[in-house]
Parts: structure tokens; sequence; C-alpha cells
């Protein structure tokens, strides 16, 4: 495989960043800025990203902009539009109004009416109830009503709806440690200590530099799953993703937790952002989750 990003693909990740950095939500408070978040849904809903996979865009495609909107903490439902898109291109039903379920809730839940799910082989849609509680601050989550059949894939697909399931959490877990570093590393770079900048110090250099040496090879890790979505068979295709899921998902906790010891006292704040990109982390590695006990690799 080529790691390497096309010039079309390096043009869709400028343009997701750019929305990511105009739009998402720059402090804690902006998550309640009703102003921010319609300008945000409906600048996402003009781009097509909810659509992607029906466009024709791969998996490597979409992981670009699921990691550059983890990185920008954007507020608005991605992730479950573009996997209800995925099955509603394979059973030949409309999903303009859809998201996916997970369990027994809907997940990105806010502006859909209902969702669609993968059991077994079977797709599945209900309707959105109440709004449920949820831990991550930039997601909706809704209950359901009573589900009703609308179609199979056949056993390559599902497999593949799998993968690409976990590739798009993988890159938001990816984008979420991104955005934290940055975080930290301009909070070292202005706090003060003893007059001094606190990243002048080793033990914080040193924490942010291990940092940004699991995000980088949560980068790699999460280009071959990407890749592997499309170009490998279908088996294994779902275990490179799981062997992403995995790595990235230890990876964003430990980066999100070292983010939030460099900022020290401040940290531990609510108006402070870091807490809500561990939360993000972990809903995302909630979300179809891997176990080691799952891959034959050998993993430790």
């Amino acid at each position: 495989m080529d790691v390497r990003l096309t010039t079309e693909q390096q043009q869709l990740r400028d343009a997701a960043a750019d929305l990511a950095d105009d739009l998402g939500p720059r402090s804690v408070a902006a998550l309640e800025d009703e102003s921010r978040i319609a300008r945000l849904d409906k600048q996402l809903a003009a781009t097509g990203f909810r659509s992607l996979r029906s466009d024709g865009a791969s998996g490597v495609e979409v992981a670009i902009v699921a990691e550059e909107f983890g990185r920008g903490l954007v507020d608005a439902a991605f992730l479950g539009p573009v996997l209800a898109d995925e099955l509603a291109r394979h059973v030949g039903t409309d999903a303009s109004d859809a998201t996916v379920a997970v369990g027994a809730q809907a997940f990105d839940a806010r502006g859909a009416a209902r969702a669609l799910a993968l059991t077994d082989n079977v797709v599945t849609a209900a309707a959105l109830g109440d709004a449920v509680p949820s831990a991550d601050l930039t997601r909706a989550r809704a209950a359901l009503g009573p589900a009703e059949t609308v179609g199979e894939l056949d056993a390559g697909a599902a497999q593949r709806w799998r993968a690409l399931a976990l590739v798009i959490t993988t890159a938001d877990l990816v984008g979420v440690q991104r955005g934290t570093l940055d975080l930290a590393v301009e909070y070292a770079k202005i706090r003060e200590q003893y007059g001094h900048t606190i990243g002048s110090y080793q033990a914080v250099a040193h924490l942010l530099a291990e940092a940004l040496t699991l995000t980088e090879g949560s980068v790699s890790i999460l280009r071959h799953a990407a890749w592997a979505v499309d170009e490998l068979p279908p088996a294994e295709a779902v275990r490179a993703a799981q062997v992403a899921k995995v790595y990235c998902a230890r990876a964003a906790r430990t980066v999100c937790e070292t983010s939030i010891q460099v900022h020290g006292g401040i940290g531990n704040t609510w108006e402070c952002l870091a807490h809500v990109y561990l939360r993000r982390a972990l809903t995302s590695t909630e979300l179809w989750p891997a176990e080691l006990e799952e891959i034959d690799l050998g993993l430790s």
C-alpha cells in the first residue's frame, strides 16, 4: 500500500480541517452556542461528507474526514449518518434522515428521524425516541422505537461494514489524540512556573514527547486499516481494523490523560476542553469495541 495521500485526498483533508477549525467548539461554553451549532449543521449538510461512501469514497477518505472531525471536536452528526448511508446503499433504502443504532440506542442522533442497525447480516430500521443522556458532550444519543427489517447483506458486505465501523471510530480516536495533544502543547508554551514556561521542564516535555509518539503510531496503524477496508478480503479487513482499534483506543486514553495532567489543576475543571476530548475518546472506544482475544496476531 502507498500511505501517501493523493492530491484529492489532501484537498478533502483540508476541507474537513477548515470546517472543524471554523465551526468546531473552541471552548466548553461553545457547546451550548445554538447559533454556531446551526451554522455547523448547515455547512456539514452542504459538504456531502455524510454520503461519502455512496459517492464512491474509499475507507481512507472517510477516515480522513473522521480524523479531522475528532481533532476539532466537531459536534454534528457524521459517524452515524456515514454508517447508515453505507447500510442503505446495500439494501436500497433512503438514508437521508437516518443515523446508526448501537445496541438499544441511536448514536449521532441530532437531526435524525430513524436509525439503521446491522444484526448478523440483517438490516433493521427504527424510529428515534427520546434523547438519552451521554458522557460524550459532542454527540447525541436517543432511544429506539420498534424495529422492522429493511434488507439483508451478504456475509462479505457485512464484514466490510463492520471493518468500516471500526475504522471510522478509530479515526475519531486518532483525531482526538491530535486535538488534545495540541491543546496540551499550547498550554505548556504559555503556562509559567518559577519564571519559566512549563514546557521547558523535562518532566513535562517528556510526557508530551511520549504522547506524540503514541499519536504518530496511531496514525500509521489507522492508515493501514482504512486502506484495508476496500483492498483486503473482508475477514482480513476486519482483523486490520480490530488491531487498529485496540492500539488506538489504548493510546487515545493515555494521550487524553496526559493532556489533563499537563494542564495541572485547571485540567480537572469543567471549563478546560481536555475532559471533552477524554469523554469523546471513551465513547468512541465503546462503539464496536475490539478485544485482544479477537485478534490472532500475538499482540500483548
